[in-house]
């Protein structure tokens, strides 16, 4: 493959002028199935590279350990990429942000109580050069200096919105460079934060939404020669729960990418296709209140959630062939869908009575958090007796991020971390009754200084104003929900708080979809074991995405973790997402 060379006037490739005309395509949160198709329909919108982020997470769950199988084959998704012609901007943090659990820092970091993350702090540091040591080895061959398809890798992200030291930046270049990494670096950031987060001899690049002339003059100011890059072209957003459906107008965008290219400068649309945040893998953001990030990753992006090409991809094609070759081939209509159908879910399994299959119980004075549990996603359980019946007071310090409590059994609220509370007031029936927590971890921030987001009970906790001690921390990462016996509706009493629920749908054709889970609160949804990831009524999405490749032909397993109640036991599945409203 050809390699990417930084000259005064622009990008070279083979020594000629070149233009790069990107889009963001994260292979986490697509089907890797549909990795083929997604990648096919960029080299058909007029793209010559695709941009990737690599989920330090994902990748390495504990300690030791290294995951490039199914799902996180990044090889493969760089095999396929190189397949359809397309050079790849790989940008493998060592932290990502994209709207991801911690940023794409992995959770196992914040068992050092201290630890500064992002920072020439020797234990990150260490665990940074321990990442790429098992992650580079399977993307050396890949470089384009080694014939691969990758032409550039970035040099961790956005940076200038978190810290300014150079030292640290300095680290990872040498990093990157002992391990073999010898294509050209570079750094992202927004305009105002390219003074504190770029570094001489490596690359700048901008990212915005809009202003293009201000941005372009912007890093014109920091970088006086060398090429033009926005390495995030926002053409949308993501959404929050409790938010509405974040859009941008077709029109607007267009614009907006016809004044960068008609610049000279080179973009990576972001996002080509967002794809979804399978699981428990969302994040969220903390300027003042913590606003957790919801299941779709749609982004309003030139493919939609699904993979289809949208209004915008034809508009920007449109664009791009003003400025760059556009392949002369019809682009793919929609994939069929599932045809509406019902499913009735017929037997259940209450969570608070089978938890002890679920996860197993550490003893201590105070409840752990998850990390201290080894744990990066799903929920915590705690447990302990109370002392006196009566009146009683719960406080917690921190609730991070939803708790649901219940005595003997029975609910009696929950303190939610987007609200602020701390303390709850209920009716103790019995001295020694149990008091139960049921903690969620709704998203690790992902952006600023609340990365060091660990999550359950933290901190001191009182009943009626005195330190409660003897707790169990029972980690639920609800790997497995088929481990649970499930019974029969009609031969249980009614679930009273958090229970799966399982049905079947039978498909005759396995075809993209969409689940709807009308009548339900909050909870998560599997389909064949694989996670598709949560709902909740507070919107704005009210429908999940069912990858095809998760559907078999006959009968498909439906698994829905509800946390609080619902008014029915069926599930709906569409051809058609709701994404939830529009703002006026």
């Amino acid at each position: 493959m050809p390699q990417l060379e930084i000259a005064a006037d622009g990008f070279r490739l083979d020594d000629r002028p070149f233009r790069i005309i990107s889009g963001g395509l994260h292979y986490f949160r697509v089907h890797p199935e549909q990795w083929a198709d997604r990648l096919h329909k960029a080299r058909l919108l007029g793209l010559n590279t695709v941009e990737t982020y690599v989920p330090w997470n994902l990748h390495a769950p504990r300690p030791g350990e290294f995951r490039l199988d199914g799902g996180l084959d990044l090889p493969r998704f760089l095999d396929l990429a190189a397949a359809e012609g397309l050079h790849v901007l790989l940008r493998p943090g060592p932290y990502i942000c994209a709207e991801w659990d911690g940023g794409g820092l992995p959770s196992w970091l914040l068992t050092d109580e201290d630890i500064e993350l992002r920072s020439r702090d020797p234990r990150y540091l260490k665990s940074v050069d321990e990442y790429l040591g098992s992650l580079l080895p399977a993307v050396l061959p890949y470089l384009s200096t080694r014939g691969g398809p990758i032409v550039a890798v970035q040099l961790e992200n956005e940076y200038g919105a978190y810290g300014d030291d150079r030292g640290y930046l300095t680290d990872l270049v040498a990093l990157l460079d002992r391990h073999g990494v010898d294509v050209p670096l570079f750094t992202c950031d927004q305009p105002s934060d390219l003074g504190r987060g770029g570094l001489d001899g490596v690359l700048r690049t901008v990212n915005f939404g809009s202003r293009v002339d201000s941005g372009l003059a912007e890093l014109r100011k920091h970088q006086p020669t060398g090429p033009l890059m926005c390495s995030e072209f926002w053409i949308g957003w993501f959404d929050r729960w409790g938010g509405i459906h974040v859009t941008r107008s077709v029109a607007d965008a267009a614009a907006d990418l016809d004044r960068l290219l008609a610049a000279g400068a080179s973009v990576n649309i972001y996002m080509f296709h967002g794809g979804t945040n399978f699981g428990f893998t969302n994040g969220a953001n903390d300027k003042g209140a913590y606003r957790p990030t919801v299941t779709s990753y749609d982004y309003d992006s030139l493919l939609d959630e699904a993979g289809d090409p949208t209004a915008k991809y034809a508009a920007f094609r449109e664009v791009i062939a003003r400025y760059a070759p556009v392949p002369d081939e019809p682009v793919p209509a929609p994939a069929p869908k599932l045809a509406p159908a019902v499913a009735e879910l017929t037997t259940c399994a209450p969570l608070l009575d089978q938890a002890k299959l679920l996860g197993r119980a550490v003893l201590a004075d105070r409840p752990l958090p998850m990390e201290q549990l080894g744990q990066s996603f799903g929920f915590v359980l705690y447990d302990t007796s109370l002392p006196d019946a009566g009146p009683t007071v719960l406080r917690v310090a921190e609730v991070r991020d939803r708790a649901q409590v219940f005595v003997d059994g029975q609910p009696v609220g929950v303190l939610e971390r987007e609200n602020r509370e701390h303390t709850l007031a209920f009716r103790t029936p019995r001295r020694g009754a149990r008091l139960t927590v049921l903690v969620e971890n709704q998203g690790r921030v992902n952006y600023g200084q609340g990365i060091h987001d660990r999550k359950g009970l933290l901190g001191e906790v009182t009943v009626n104003g005195t330190a409660h001690g003897d707790w169990s921390s029972r980690p639920l990462p609800m790997d497995d929900p088929g481990v649970l016996s499930y019974a029969p509706y009609e031969s249980v009493a009614p679930p009273v708080g958090p229970a799966f629920h399982r049905g079947h749908l039978d498909v005759e054709q396995p075809a993209d979809g969409f689940i709807a889970l009308d009548g339900w609160t909050k909870g998560n949804v599997w389909i064949n074991g694989f996670a598709l990831g949560r709902y909740w009524s507070r919107g704005p999405q009210t429908t999940l995405y069912v990858p095809g490749p998760v559907l078999r032909a006959g009968r498909n397993e439906i698994t829905v973790l509800e946390l609080h109640a619902s008014t029915t036991r069926t599930v709906e599945f569409r051809g058609t997402p709701d994404l939830g409203l529009l703002e006026d």
